[in-house]
């Protein structure tokens, strides 16, 4: 996998899902659908501003709040190429790997990143370069087999192949 680029959107501590996508919208599963209201009731600039490959700087405990997959849907959708935190709420950091969306864990990018920085992720190796503010941070790489699953487009897809081999 090639290294991910993009511009930040940072946000603070404890982000949860019903921000991420409000509940009025869980009617539907449509990607496209949910990525026009992703982070509407945070940051009603978001859909407008987000660029494909940007990525998401947060706080601690991000996607906390009620277990809906269609949360990460909705921040992949938007065109996010990864997000990264302080932490993330387990159930959150869970579906995001099932729908194929890096999420990393950076408690140095978490303080260090501010919104417009640009910045290059290498999911294998951890490591997050700003190349705004000339600064390097670590996380903890993606293992093998979860960089087979993000590669694949999620979990559901990488089952696929994994079943009917090519």
């Amino acid at each position: 996998m090639t290294a991910l680029k993009g511009r930040v959107h940072r946000y603070g501590d404890n982000v949860n899902t019903d921000v991420i996508i409000p509940a009025r919208y869980l009617n539907t599963s449509s990607v496209d659908e949910l990525a026009a209201h992703c982070l509407e009731d945070l940051d009603p600039g978001f859909v407008s501003a987000v660029k494909p490959g940007d990525i998401i700087v947060a706080g601690a405990n991000f996607g906390c709040g009620s277990s809906r997959e269609h949360a990460p849907l909705a921040i992949k959708g938007a065109g996010v190429s990864c997000v990264i935190a302080a932490g993330f709420a387990r159930i959150f950091f869970r579906n995001a790997i099932n729908v194929g969306l890096p999420v990393l864990v950076s408690a140095e990018a978490s303080a260090g990143a501010q919104p417009g920085d640009e910045l290059t992720v290498d999911l294998a190796e951890g490591r997050i370069a700003n190349l705004t503010r000339g600064e390097a941070y670590r996380a903890e790489p993606f293992p093998d087999f979860l960089t087979e699953i993000i590669a694949a487009g999620g979990l559901v897809e990488y089952t696929r192949r994994r079943l009917n081999p090519a």
